[in-house]
């Protein structure tokens, strides 16, 4: 009990000591007192506690410190001397402490790791820096590891470990694909805070084989990349739903420690099906407002800022239809040290008292302790005026030697805090730091303040006098402020004087002398009253002041405290302000504020509008004209004209328009004069010679325009010489020996007099020859005949009148006439680039042969022969132009291996020149187009035999065919690629010792001497042995087209109900087919839409049959009509032969059945045999091939890939089954519906097995051949 006792009593008198020191002094922010005053060290600038550097680069570890005189610097490393004179990549910088490791010159950035301190030392004592830990930045790669593909059922959970490097400082994750796209996230697929991807359950669109984490070293600015992960995704009917399951965190509850102003960061992810929704609650309390943020779809609680108070448990809920699963997170704040008072720097005077007071608070609570320049304070020299008490330091009766800079250090598990702060005793005799002789100024009655800052130390005492020998200033009406300022709280004007401030201590004595003026109030003797008026009457407030005549006033008005609005009504003068024409808005407050350089004064006055008294409605109408118009002042170029406005009708006239009538040239029409404000009612005119002037006056309001007055009396005035001459004055030939000068003519009033001609004059430029000249009559055009051929002229045009000439013309250049050039260019040269371009040069043609603007040249180049082929055809001449004086040209887009003439020919204004001599030119070989088809028929075990059509373009003479092929098995993988070259007179190729039931996929080019042309591809399959051929084929390939659309037919050999489909492009484009699907299993196709006059590739396929496709078929649209033709399918004779048609095939059909049922065979019987079920199908005893119906003469298999002409009319050799047949070809009309067709290609497709009844019409080809 005692001992709690006696530690009271000791706090007790502590707190007593306290209250009873004197304050340290304050030291005025003055620049030119701190530069005087000696200082103890003061740290300005470090670098951070946890610095990471970049291994590349420089190290630079900060230490900046002031003092007085200036400090010098050490450093320790890891707690000891580090002498950077022994090291020589570390320099220190000049006048301060920080230092530079140089990595970029061989240091290693490893070797500099360590803690480093840095101390800043004067003769007043020694301020030390945080401990600065060095940390090169590391960007290590990933491990490698084999990553097995994740086989997931559809609707599970998934979770891809990103698992990256451990870097300092960490990465940032993110997962992307390979074409560095982020990976969508959502609320069923995220990332979570350690970097890996949660999938909440898995869709089939999850399947891909890059899902790829990324981690982001900024320190570095490097990016490492783990290896692609692979997902598939298989699916299983149905897909069961599951209730949430957490991923992230695991178990029930955990814990989480977090330190106090950090961001707290908590995530929950769950799995299930559906994707479960996240909710966040606190237990017991609120989740704080205005500081809670959710992220990441709310998978992840985000609370900034964070105190103790944000401690307790965190609960996430993740729920969807089928329950719900939840966690808690218990979350701890701790707090590393934060201050609640840091020590503040000491300024003493000897003999005084002070204190160092140093509080922290964390959690942990903090440990204090206390170092004097660095050193623990423990073990520091001893000063008998320092007293430590915990986080005090007490200092009595100080001396010029307890000048020291103390360090506070507050440390708890989670961090620490190191202040500086001195103590710095003085011993200074006093200052005065107010400017000698500084005049005040004050109005009369207000408050002066006298300033006399000082400084000292002891601290000063101040005293004021006023004049040169008055007493020292006391009593009530002055007020003595502690830092020296005289406050004479009314001030008169008997104030008025030199005031002088003495500072002084044990160490001297200091005075100041300063001036005030008391001045006179400014005062409104007249104040703005209130008013009321009348709509449209006018306002007027006056304002008189009285003022100080040493000071300048200024007066400004406002309306209801803001400017006044920007109208010409409002008229401000010296005292008053008046509005003209009040309206409505200007109701308000108006207030005159006058200003000084001491004082502002105001006054203010309301304004009322109100109605003015009943009086009829008024009419707001155009004015009447003016009258009353008088010309006075008449002059020759001159006369003042003035008149009576009209009646306004109640709208103001904002201007009047002049109009002048010339009743010598043009009567009867009037032009616009000029025009002046509605307030003005004479205008000085300006007048032309020679001009019989009358003018009419038009007034204006805001309604319309008042009719013209009645017309002035007339004033003719005096003729004069033309004041200017024609403009746009031209000299161009029409013809080799003609000049023609052209201008434009003056106007009737410009030509200020009786009389009006031209003079025209010529001579030849650049020739010692006199002008010629002619005056001809008020016309605009003058021919000069004779001339020669395309030579410069100088021209002029000069107006004259009766009574002289105008002005002296300027002079123009023109030319007489062109003719056509005379010579053709010569030394025509042409170098062939390539095989597409060329380039001719030629040399340019004398400018005295060119007679004429010389424009530029024209090439003529026209294809002789294709040196491939030795044919000749129709000359087409091409034409390029060159413009300017130009010696060469490009030829692009000849054809290759061909022979090509051109001539140049030289082009003026006129036309072209002779042509130069024909030169001819080859082009060399190029690559050739590819085959124009490619055919594979006569499918055996080991055989196929391959025929082809020669290039449509060689381009050049061919050298061999390149074919290659490899084998296709069923999961469409390609085997080994065999080559075969052939040679370029061959066009056809039996391919043997191939494999049984395979598909081929070939690829066929031609090549000459340059290359290898672009390649056909086609696919074909050996058949099967013992079997008929399990793979579908579809052949025979035909086309009818027409203007706009085309008819595709096929035959199709495979299983029943294929589902076909038409695929087109144009031919020689690289862009991807177009398809078409064909409903039902029909064998024809109408495509639409398609251009005129286009080629066209085309290919049938069926779905489903290993993507199986025909040969490619290449069709040309018909040109574009210039009118539709006429249906046909519309005409009655077309009718009537569908009629007779459909009857004869009902009559060979009765006849075929007539002829089944008595047993006869026939042709169509034996094919219905032949395929039946490929199971049962005899075999020939002869050669064991399959039964088949053939027939050598009429039933010929069709040509596959037939295409069709370029006369676009189908050949009856190419397919028995033509609807050449049959209609009219390709000129025929069909229907774009298709139905043309469909009743009359020959379907081949195998009949089903159950019966030999067709589900479509009958093929009159085959009854035909049935008949037969």
């Amino acid at each position: 009990m005692m001992k709690k006792k006696s530690v009271s009593a000791r706090k007790a008198s502590l707190v007593l000591f306290l209250c009873q020191m004197i304050s340290a002094l304050d030291v005025p922010l003055d620049s030119k007192l701190l530069e005087e005053l000696s200082q103890p060290p003061t740290i300005t600038q470090q670098s951070p506690k946890d610095y990471i550097v970049d291994p590349r680069e420089n190290i630079v570890i900060q230490c900046e410190a002031k003092g007085k005189p200036p400090p010098s610097f050490s450093w320790t490393r890891n707690g000891t001397h580090f002498d950077i004179d022994k090291d020589a990549q570390v320099t220190m910088k000049p006048n301060s402490g920080t230092l530079v490791v140089n990595i970029m010159n061989g240091g290693k950035a490893e070797a500099y790791e360590g803690v480093y301190q840095c101390t800043a030392r004067n003769e007043r004592g020694a301020a030390v820096s945080n401990n600065i830990v060095i940390r090169p930045s590391r960007s290590p790669l990933w491990t490698k590891e084999k990553l097995e593909p994740n086989h997931v059922r559809e609707g599970d959970s998934l979770v891809l470990h990103c698992r990256p490097p451990v870097g300092l400082p960490p990465p940032i994750i993110f997962w992307m694909d390979n074409a560095f796209q982020r990976l969508p996230q959502s609320e069923r697929v995220s990332q979570g805070l350690n970097g890996d991807l949660y999938f909440s359950n898995v869709q089939p669109e999850d399947t891909r084989e890059d899902y790829i984490c990324y981690a982001r070293f900024n320190h570095t600015q490097t990016i490492q990349q783990k290896q692609p992960i692979s997902v598939k995704v298989f699916s299983t009917k149905p897909v069961t739903e599951r209730q949430p399951v957490l991923l992230t965190p695991t178990g029930s509850t955990s814990t989480k420690v977090e330190l106090r102003g950090n961001v707290l960061l908590l995530e929950c992810i769950a799995a299930g099906l559906p994707t479960p929704v996240i909710r966040w609650i606190k237990e017991g309390g609120e989740l704080p407002a205005n500081r809670t943020f959710f992220e990441n779809f709310k998978k992840t609680l985000k609370i900034i800022d964070v105190s103790e108070a944000d401690s307790g448990n965190y609960k996430c809920i993740a729920r969807n239809r089928l329950g719900s699963a939840h966690h808690v997170i218990s979350v701890t704040v701790k707090a590393a040290p934060y201050w609640i008072t840091a020590p503040r720097n000491l300024v003493l005077s000897p003999g005084e008292d002070g204190t160092l007071i140093c509080r922290a608070n964390g959690n942990p609570k903090p440990n204090i302790s206390w170092l004097a320049n660095g050193v623990p304070i423990a073990i520091a020299p001893e000063d008998p005026s320092r007293k430590v008490d915990g986080d005090t330091i007490i200092f009595s009766h100080v001396q010029e030697r307890s000048s020291a800079v103390y360090q506070c250090n507050a440390s708890n598990e989670y961090g620490y805090l190191l202040a500086n702060a001195f103590v710095n005793v003085l011993a200074e005799p006093p200052r005065i730091l107010t400017p000698a002789n500084k005049l005040y100024q004050v109005i009369a009655d207000s408050p002066a303040l006298l300033d006399c800052a000082y400084f000292g130390s002891p601290k000063p005492e101040i005293e004021w006098f006023k004049g040169v020998k008055g007493s020292i200033l006391r009593g009530n009406e002055y007020v003595f402020h502690d830092n020296g300022t005289l406050e004479i709280p009314v001030a008169q004007k008997d104030s008025t004087g030199t005031y002088t401030c003495v500072a002084r201590n044990e160490l001297g004595k200091i005075q100041n002398e300063v001036h005030l003026e008391v001045k006179d109030p400014t005062m409104i003797i007249k104040q703005p009253e209130y008013k009321v008026i009348q709509r449209y009457g006018q306002a007027s407030f006056e304002c008189v002041i009285k003022h100080d005549s040493t000071l300048l006033p200024t007066i400004i008005w406002l309306k209801d405290n803001a400017e006044l609005p920007d109208d010409e009504r409002f008229l401000v003068g010296k005292d008053n302000l008046t509005i003209m024409n009040v309206t409505d808005k200007d109701d308000g407050t108006y207030t005159c504020i006058v200003n000084t350089t001491l004082d502002s004064v105001s006054a203010s006055a309301v304004l009322t509008v109100v109605a003015a008294p009943p009086t009829p409605a008024i009419i707001y109408a155009r004015p009447n004209p003016p009258f009353d118009l008088e010309l006075t002042g008449q002059l020759e170029r001159s006369v003042e004209l003035s008149w009576i406005p009209g009646d306004e009708n109640n709208s103001p006239i904002t201007n009047f328009v002049i109009e002048y009538e010339d009743g010598l040239h043009e009567p009867g029409v009037w032009h616009y004069q000029t025009e002046v404000p509605g307030t003005q009612t004479t205008v000085q005119l300006k007048l032309s010679p020679y001009v019989n002037y009358s003018f009419r006056v038009i007034a204006v309001n805001e309604i319309g325009r008042s009719p013209p007055s009645e017309p002035s009396e007339q004033y003719l005035t005096k003729s004069a010489n033309p004041d200017e001459n024609p403009s746009n004055v031209q000299g161009i030939g029409s013809e080799p020996d003609n000049l023609v000068i052209t201008w434009e003519s003056l106007k009737g009033f410009q030509s200020n007099g009786p009389g009006l001609q031209y003079k025209v004059s010529w001579r030849q430029k650049d020739v010692d020859d006199e002008w010629t000249s002619v005056i001809v009559a008020n016309v605009s055009k003058y021919i000069v005949s004779g001339t020669p051929t395309f030579v410069p002229y100088e021209i002029k045009v000069q107006a004259l009148n009766d009574l002289g000439y105008a002005p002296e013309p300027s002079e123009v250049i023109g030319h007489s006439g062109e003719d056509l050039p005379m010579v053709a260019p010569g030394n025509v040269q042409v170098h062939v680039i390539n095989s597409t371009l060329a380039k001719v040069h030629w040399d340019t043609v004398p400018l005295k042969t060119v007679r004429g603007h010389l424009q530029g040249y024209k090439v003529y180049y026209w294809k002789v022969q294709s040196l491939s082929r030795r044919s000749r055809r129709h000359v087409e001449k091409k034409i390029l132009t060159f413009r300017g004086n130009k010696t060469f040209g490009m030829l692009p887009g000849l054809e290759p291996y061909s022979s090509y003439k051109l001539n140049v020919r030289v082009v003026n204004g006129k036309g072209e020149g002779p042509a130069s001599p024909d030169k001819v030119f080859k082009t060399p070989e190029g690559v050739p187009s590819s085959p124009s088809f490619l055919r594979i028929t006569n499918p055996t075990l080991d055989s196929l035999t391959l025929e082809w059509g020669s290039p449509t373009h060689p381009n050049g003479v061919l050298t061999s065919y390149i074919l290659k092929f490899q084998p296709i098995n069923n999961t469409h993988e390609l085997g080994p690629l065999v080559e075969i070259r052939i040679p370029a007179n061959e066009s056809s190729l039996i391919l043997k010792n191939l494999n049984y039931s395979t598909r081929y996929k070939f690829y066929f080019n031609a090549q000459t001497s340059v290359g290898s042309g672009s390649q056909i591809t086609e696919e074909a399959i050996t058949i099967m042995d013992e079997v008929q051929p399990l793979y579908p084929r579809i052949r025979n390939v035909t086309t009818a087209a027409a203007e706009t659309y085309a008819n595709i037919s096929w035959e199709y050999e495979g299983p029943d109900h294929a589902n076909f489909y038409v695929e087109y492009g144009v031919a020689g484009s690289k862009e991807d087919w177009k398809k078409e699907i064909v409903n039902g299993s029909r064998s024809f196709f109408v495509l639409k839409g398609l251009t005129p006059g286009t080629a066209y590739k085309v290919r049938v396929g069926a779905e489903g049959l290993s993507g199986f496709r025909s040969s490619e078929d290449v069709f040309e649209t018909g040109p574009a009509m210039a009118s539709r033709q006429v249906d046909i399918a519309t005409q009655g004779w077309f009718i009537g032969l569908m009629c007779a048609v459909a009857l004869l095939i009902l009559i060979l059909l009765i006849v075929c059945f007539i002829r089944r049922n008595k047993g006869g065979k026939y042709p169509v019987k034996e094919k219905e045999d032949a395929h039946a079920d490929p199971e049962i199908q005899p075999m020939k005893e002869d050669d064991g091939t399959f039964g088949e119906y053939s027939d050598a003469e009429d039933h010929k298999p069709l040509k596959k890939g037939s295409r069709t002409p370029s006369d676009r009319t189908v050949k009856k050799e190419d397919s028995d089954d033509s609807l050449v047949d049959y209609g009219e070809g390709v000129n025929g009309q069909f229907n774009e519906d298709g139905s043309f067709i469909g009743q009359y290609s020959g379907k081949k497709e195998k009949e089903p097995a159950e019966g030999n009844e067709s589900s479509e019409a009958p093929s009159p080809v085959n009854a035909m051949n049935s008949f037969v």
